[in-house]
């Protein structure tokens, strides 16, 4: 029998043996490109709290410049631990299910990070850091910050972008995101909760999920996301407010490292632009199809909504107005609110 749903060293023998290779780079440009993320990481920490107004005082942690297989085994470990409550809710209810099939689901999420790991730029875990997993209710945590170095020297090629200028950009999009997470002490737990609510919530009956299945074909033509399509009605009321979260955090750091200014990224205006269209445009037909399935499409819309929600809140409140938004779990904005500011303005504001 199964011990878990998913084997997690199958999804990372996987995941590095169908990883693509990165850009072709001299060994003098590579160890360049890393001393530059590691450095430009620190500053960008510095720059994003004097911007968001939040964490002043709180120690700056290193950021972990890795490749893509190392991106790869990172992630597994983070996406273990986040998910842990959904994966023990499923492995009990299909205990009767073949040991192989763990292994099985294993290497399909292994296919699944491959893909991703030629596309991400840098992520950050909150329930990671450099000793190993956060506990609940630990005192703040650095956390861990990924930064994808193969993948940074690819994108920026694409771009045509100044290297210093394109590696500080998105460093401070990432140092957002620890941010967010290290100076909202109650942020972390609040995230990992709204997991294991959706656990809780969640259930596998065979013959309902053939149904969504078949529904998530004429969703798909109505421009809805095929995985709230698979979702019962409480799965959805828990992932709509995960969403209002993420659409959040993601519209922040977006607002953030745009905020920023030519000051620190002088060529900021051109990265966005370009940045932006290749966001959209997508590679191909397999590729925005892959996209489709995997949800990406759904975190495309979280930028873009989100950083409109923060720029209309700050021009109303200025920064410090807009930080209420930290106070506690009730004053995030749902996910209604994340496209309509005036609704969260007149609830919180």
């Amino acid at each position: 029998m199964a011990d878990s749903v998913i084997d997690w060293e199958a999804a990372v023998r996987a995941g590095r043996r169908l990883a693509p290779t990165g850009p072709a780079v001299t060994p003098a440009d590579a160890r360049q490109a890393v001393a530059d993320l590691r450095s430009l990481s620190a500053r960008a920490e510095l720059v994003v709290r004097d911007t968001a107004r939040l964490g002043q005082g709180l120690p700056v942690a290193d950021a972990v410049v890795v490749d893509r297989p190392a991106w790869i085994a990172a992630t597994a470990e983070g996406m273990e631990l986040l998910t842990e409550p959904v994966v023990r809710r499923l492995t009990a209810q299909a205990s009767r299910v073949p040991a192989r099939a763990g292994a099985l689901a294993g290497t399909q999420l292994g296919a699944v990070l491959a893909f991703l790991s030629g596309r991400v730029l840098g992520q950050f875990d909150p329930l990671v850091d450099a000793d190993g997993p956060v506990g609940r209710h630990a005192a703040p945590s650095p956390g861990r910050l990924l930064l994808v170095a193969p993948n940074i020297v690819k994108v920026e090629r694409e771009l045509r972008a100044d290297p210093l200028d394109f590696r500080m950009w998105v460093c401070l999009h990432e140092s957002t995101h620890r941010l967010q997470f290290t100076a909202v002490p109650w942020l972390r737990d609040h995230f990992r909760g709204l997991v294991a609510e959706y656990a809780e919530v969640s259930d596998i009956d065979p013959g309902e999920m053939l149904r969504r299945a078949a529904r998530a074909v004429s969703a798909r033509r109505e421009g809805r996301s095929w995985i709230e399509t698979m979702q019962t009605a409480e799965q959805r009321a828990v992932f709509d407010r995960l969403m209002g979260l993420m659409t959040l955090l993601e519209g922040h750091a977006d607002w953030v490292m745009d905020a920023v200014g030519p000051s620190v990224v002088p060529s900021v205006a051109a990265i966005r632009s370009r940045f932006g269209e290749r966001r959209r445009r997508g590679r191909g037909p397999l590729d925005r199809l892959l996209r489709s399935l995997l949800g990406m499409d759904v975190k495309l819309a979280q930028y873009v909504h989100g950083a409109a929600f923060v720029a209309a809140v700050v021009d109303r409140l200025g920064v410090d107005g807009f930080n209420r938004v930290w106070t506690s779990p009730e004053t995030l904005p749902t996910r209604a609110e994340t496209t309509d500011p005036d609704a969260w303005l007149a609830r919180v504001g």
